[in-house]
């Protein structure tokens, strides 16, 4: 008889055990009753084991333990409204106690807990922080909230945790915050069982990939198999999108799930599953506004209905995506269905607020799963199906398969433009006038009344945009731009040429803006970083700076231009010496230099704008001026 339930194990999904145990209709959005239905099991068939619930946000994973038949004895969190959802769901969580408070000030008032599940905030070791260069791991105070996790350990010595936090976990600091945090719970007498999982891949409707870090005393612990995917034992398809959404309640005007703004329009033309990217060279768009990778991946990214959706971002832009694929906001409903929150709980604040806390949960249903493989082996509570698990050797698929989206990405791309402008080069059909006036913030103003006369015209292969012409003066300066890449750029023209008749500093920064201004107008870049390139990847363009009166060159503005234009120190972080080596000038000179910079509108960073850069060391990501009104960095003080 072990024989042949062996057999039948290895060969069914365990999903499919729990579908037919509970009675599931695939054909609808299940989540809901399964969680119902399993907490209506776990109620009458589970012992208290109790859990303390640490950094609880939202409550996300508190759902999951809680389906699962964990009795949630407290949660703690530091953020208001996220204490005020939980307040809103008490009756869910059967009254557990509320502790709004700094961890680091928090003292447990009773001893007995079985168990301790949460994950310490992330954004410390986050893509984010990495795109910023480099994260600060264990040097930020978040990044040390781990502790406070251990401290807990410590006082309950319960009989697991699990702690949850993002992949980028293991690489922040080259290895050496992770070596530490395993070292810790070890310390303080705990074998830790480790996996980054996507949550695919256990049934939500989104690829979220998550380190988890089971601990326990005694025994060994395996990780639930995949109940979806290529992964599982039965390629069970995904939870699609429009499975999700199916019949979901909005509870919202429609008037304002409208995108609008700049990039607004660009939507209705990108192909479902594709962001911001469909805009770009590589793509094979006709105006590749962008630049390849010069965003995050969810700016204006189109969920596909039969996919599950990327990564739902606790911090959410204008044209943050997943947006609809019917090219609006999603609802306030539909993002908890994606993240597959129970329709009735309830979450406190503003929509900004509501989806704040729904970014920042770990999915309901990946944690019921996990839950589930914990009280079986941990608690050796007797399920009633036959959850399987992964080998501690097994390797998933999902890191290997999402390298090989880009050429899907890029067929999706190809069909979506039609055949006849896929050669599209800009040319300018004739004389084109403007004037422009850059406030000392560097918002551009443009209209005919007020700034310097801009003149654009066309000589031969050359573009030329001519700042403050008229017949009575000679040229001050000129910049040559040319593209590195023999493929040229999406222009008919091999150079950009932008000629000055001021001596005025200023006007340097005057005409990279007037050019920015036209590639946007004319719609063939949205701005100049995406004319050149994201920083950390090789530039697209490159550029000369002529100045045919050497005393203008030898005073001190222009010297430190030329300087810069000339050797270049930039896209890599540089200590101070090797940077005044470089610009040949005074170490003790560098900030004094990086002010002057910034005032032109160079984009300036160093360990106080961004303190994962070290001390005495700085960071010119590009070559010509690129801050705007808008720029995070022209807030920052350096």
């Amino acid at each position: 008889m072990k024989e042949r339930d062996l057999f039948d194990f290895q060969d069914n999904n365990y999903f499919d055990q729990i579908f037919n145990y509970f009675s599931l209709n695939e054909s609808i959005p299940y989540l809901d009753s399964f969680g119902k239905k399993l907490r209506d099991w776990t109620d009458s068939n589970i012992p208290n084991i109790k859990v303390a619930s640490i950094f609880s946000g939202a409550g996300g994973l508190d759902i999951g333990f809680r389906d699962a038949g964990f009795n949630i004895i407290s949660h703690l969190e530091l953020e208001t409204d996220f204490c005020k959802t939980l307040e809103l769901n008490t009756e869910f969580f059967r009254n557990a106690e509320i502790i709004n408070i700094n961890i680091r000030n928090y003292t447990p008032n009773r001893k007995k807990c079985d168990f301790i599940i949460g994950g310490p905030p992330c954004q410390t070791f986050s893509a984010a922080g990495r795109r910023a260069a480099g994260v600060q791991g264990i040097e930020d105070n978040k990044g040390t909230l781990f502790e406070e996790y251990i401290r807990l350990l410590y006082y309950y010595r319960p009989k697991g945790f699990l702690f949850e936090n993002v992949y980028g976990i293991t690489g922040a600091q080259s290895g050496k915050a992770w070596e530490l945090i395993k070292k810790k719970f070890s310390d303080v007498g705990y074998k830790i069982f480790f996996r980054i999982l996507n949550t695919a891949d256990y049934g939500v409707p989104q690829f979220r990939e998550r380190m988890i870090i089971v601990g326990i005393k005694d025994g060994e612990y395996r990780f639930p198999r995949p109940t979806h995917g290529p992964d599982s034992r039965t390629n069970r398809p995904y939870y699609s999108a429009r499975q999700a959404l199916l019949n979901t309640p909005i509870n919202e005007e429609t008037a304002k799930l409208k995108i609008n703004g700049r990039h607004g329009y660009l939507l209705d033309a990108i192909p479902p599953g594709l962001n911001y990217s469909f805009y770009t060279e590589k793509m094979g768009h006709p105006t590749p506004i962008f630049a390849w990778r010069s965003k995050f991946s969810d700016y204006l990214y189109k969920a596909d209905p039969d996919k599950p959706v990327r990564t739902i971002k606790a911090q959410a832009g204008q044209y943050t995506g997943p947006l609809h694929w019917e090219n609006r906001y999603l609802s306030v409903n539909e993002y908890k269905r994606l993240q597959s929150f129970p329709d009735t709980y309830q979450i406190h604040g503003n929509r900004q607020r509501i989806l704040h806390q729904i970014g920042n949960s770990v999915p309901p249903q990946f944690a019921r799963i996990i839950a589930l493989s914990i009280l079986d082996q941990v608690f050796n509570i007797k399920l009633p199906f036959n959850i399987d698990y992964l080998n501690n050797s097994e390797v998933l698929s999902f890191r290997k398969r999402k390298t090989l989206l880009t050429e899907e990405y890029m067929d999706k791309a190809k069909k979506a433009i039609p055949k006849e402008l896929r050669s599209h080069l800009f040319s300018l059909d004739e004389k084109y006038e403007f004037f422009i006036l850059v406030t000392t913030d560097f918002k551009t103003i443009v209209n005919q009344n007020m700034g310097q006369k801009v003149q654009v015209t066309a000589e031969g292969k050359n573009l030329i945009l001519n700042l403050d012409h008229d017949n009575n003066k000679n040229i001050c300066f000129d910049i040559e731009i040319t593209p590195t890449s023999i493929m040229g750029w999406n222009m008919f023209y091999e150079k950009i040429v932008l000629r000055s008749y001021s001596y005025d500093p200023w006007s340097y920064t005057v005409c990279w803006k007037a050019l920015e201004y036209f590639l946007k107008e004319k719609k063939i870049k949205d701005d100049i970083v995406q004319l050149n390139g994201y920083y950390q990847y090789k530039p697209a363009i490159d550029f000369s700076l002529n100045i045919p009166n050497q005393i203008v060159v030898n005073d001190q503005q222009w010297l430190l231009i030329s300087n810069i234009v000339k050797v270049k120190p930039i896209r890599k972080i540089l200590s101070y010496n090797d940077f005044s080596f470089l610009i040949n000038t005074d170490k003790n000179k560098i900030d004094s230099i990086a002010i002057q910079l910034k005032t032109l509108g160079y984009e300036i960073r160093n360990h106080n704008t961004n303190p994962q850069i070290k001390k005495d060391h700085i960071l010119l990501p590009y070559l010509f001026p690129t801050l705007s009104n808008l720029s995070v960095q022209l807030r920052k003080k350096l």
